[in-house]
């Protein structure tokens, strides 16, 4: 879902914990032990859908292992699962009250067939059934021109997959996710006012942003503050209800490797990478925030702030002696855009993603996860 935005991190981190690794056999009798079986919670009304729908949502994107049992349940909304089905984390979540969904992506040329796109429906329905689950987030993030077969079947697919979801599990919820601004960021040319209107909600991807300054290529910040309002309010300016609208924010940053460090703070990067229009979407360059605050403090200059972007970065030496800028979100630059949640009338928060913060007993590091949960609230 998210540059991190497509969410192939999930994927990577999901190798490292071993969850692609099982025959298809084994993922078919899984999958029928669960259809087949009990409710896998104590309590079995842990197992019925949530209907209720708080006035503020906290949404969640899980990735792997276990961080999700130090999450911030007494305001978590939604868990979207970029993970393997974990049972037990279904029965918490709904003992906090919180929805549990699956994600979905597909290739829309194969959504353009009614038959096709009424199957895959179907499938992640029972999938969610089976597992006792509450909607689905659907994470598709292709190219689209406008006018064209695909652009009619994304919007198809959309009405279809709700009328579904809604109809077979009361209280379901579906999601879109959609990037930072609806003004075709890399071509994805949505009906987003349709696709708004006929889901639940989108989760606004508010990260991967192109640089602010087109003329220099250097390092920026991956969600800079007046651009990413801007595209909350262009949003808002085609018509889509602000509450239709939950403010995503990155729990990661990138770290470019600086051809040149100036006096003035500026990485400058290869002129390449810059003319791309996915220039800030390089999964190599991700560094997660628990990473960053182990290292920021030992860095060759600390904490810097960018007040024009309204961002944090610090500069460091690897060991080749190459210079690097990593630009990040913390508390700081998170609080200020989370303001606007209220000023724009925004449906909630939520972020790529919740395992990204150091959940171990460290003192230190409980503040700095403490703090980036509670900036979510505004």
């Amino acid at each position: 879902m998210g540059g991190i935005s497509s969410h192939s991190a999930a994927e990577r981190c999901a190798h490292r914990m071993g969850l692609y690794g099982c025959p298809l056999l084994l993922l078919l009798l899984i999958g029928a032990s669960v259809c087949w079986g009990e409710c896998p919670c104590s309590d079995p009304a842990l197992c019925q859908p949530i209907q209720d729908t708080r006035d503020f949502e906290v949404y969640v994107f899980h990735v792997c292992g276990e961080n999700w049992k130090f999450y911030d349940w007494a305001h978590v909304t939604t868990v979207a699962l970029f993970a393997d089905y974990e049972p037990e984390l279904l029965c918490y979540a709904h003992s906090k009250g919180a929805r549990f969904v699956l994600t979905g992506d597909v290739s829309l040329k194969d959504m353009v067939d009614p038959d096709n796109r009424s199957a895959w429906i179907t499938k992640k329905v029972n999938l969610a059934k089976m597992q006792y689950m509450d909607g689905i987030n659907l994470d598709i993030e292709e190219t689209v021109l406008r006018d064209t077969p695909e652009y009619y079947a994304l919007t198809a697919l959309v009405k279809e997959t709700t009328e579904a979801f809604h109809r077979e599990i009361p209280g379901s919820q579906v999601t879109f996710d959609v990037a930072w601004s609806p003004k075709h960021v890399t071509s994805r040319c949505y009906n987003y006012t349709a696709i708004a209107d006929l889901c639940d909600f989108l989760f606004v991807m508010s990260y991967d942003e192109p640089p602010q300054i087109w003329t220099e290529c250097i390092a920026g910040a991956n969600a800079p503050f007046n651009q990413t309002i801007t595209g909350y309010e262009e949003f808002i300016n085609i018509g889509i209800d602000p509450k239709k609208l939950v403010m995503g924010v990155p729990w990661y940053g990138y770290d470019r490797t600086c051809l040149e460090l100036t006096e003035d703070n500026k990485c400058v990067l290869q002129k390449m990478p810059c003319q791309d229009a996915e220039f800030s979407d390089d999964e190599d360059c991700q560094v997660g925030y628990s990473s960053i605050m182990k290292q920021v403090n030992s860095s060759l200059s600390g904490r810097l702030w960018d007040d024009f972007q309204k961002a944090p970065f610090y500069n460091y030496k690897d060991p080749n002696g190459k210079i690097h800028q990593v630009w990040y979100d913390d508390p700081e630059s998170i609080s200020l855009k989370v303001a606007y949640i209220k000023t724009l009338g925004l449906r909630g928060v939520g972020m790529w993603h919740g395992d990204l913060l150091d959940y171990s007993d460290d003192p230190i590091a409980q503040q700095q996860t403490a703090d980036m949960w509670k900036v979510l609230l505004p």
